[in-house]
């Protein structure tokens, strides 16, 4: 498998790519400085390009930009990017005195970012945290949603190489809207526990 890291430069970017090099998957760090992203792949063992040569010819796009710039970068890499299937996890959280909460938006960027593209675009890996990727796989899940059963089997055997428990279909891509805000959830755990806490889903039959 050959994946795309669009935002690939950033702290969450560098940590699942770090970890996708160590499972055997060739990465390619995407940026739109493509020096910058050279840079960052160098120390991982990975290639850097510009965000538009990132995208062209790998398997899986995995969109991991901050959350106010990913409608505006899949709009602009719509060409580049064709059919090949994306993988969106970003989360919109708003940040106040009485804690992280995701926000009002009707729909999940995974669905906005849908609306941009003519490939399939999967959402999932909210409940990870760039922290919790820093060495070896954790041990949590890793939940997957999306409408395209091709390209969900894609995430979903990415996301097996990035934790040590389960990667889960979470349902259609309508439920990202749920998954995005689970990031909310997770950062407040954090933050109150001082942990690095993750999900684990119970009652699965045995793999």
């Amino acid at each position: 498998m050959k994946v795309a890291v669009v935002g690939g430069t950033g702290s969450f970017g560098q940590a699942v790519a770090k970890q996708l090099v160590a499972a055997g998957i060739e990465i390619v760090i995407g940026s739109r400085d493509a020096e910058r992203a050279k840079e960052a792949a160098a120390s991982l063992g990975a290639q850097g390009a510009s965000n538009e040569d990132a995208v062209r010819g790998v398997d899986l796009v995995l969109l991991a930009v901050k959350s106010e710039a990913a409608v505006e970068t899949a709009r602009e890499l719509r060409a580049a990017i064709g059919t090949t299937p994306v993988l969106s996890v970003c989360a919109e959280l708003r940040f106040g005195p009485g804690g992280v909460k995701p926000t009002t938006e009707a729909t999940s960027i995974a669905e906005r970012i849908q609306a941009e593209l003519d490939a399939p675009v999967v959402a999932g890996l909210h409940s990870l945290a760039a922290a919790s990727l820093a060495d070896e796989p954790p041990d949590e899940d890793a939940l997957v949603c999306g409408d395209d059963a091709e390209a969900k089997a894609v995430a979903l055997e990415l996301a097996a190489r990035l934790v040590s428990g389960n990667a889960i279909d979470a349902g259609p891509l309508v439920s990202a809207r749920a998954l995005e805000g689970m990031t909310a959830v997770i950062v407040n755990v954090n933050k109150r526990y001082r942990a690095h806490a993750g999900l684990r889903v119970t009652g699965l039959p045995e793999r």
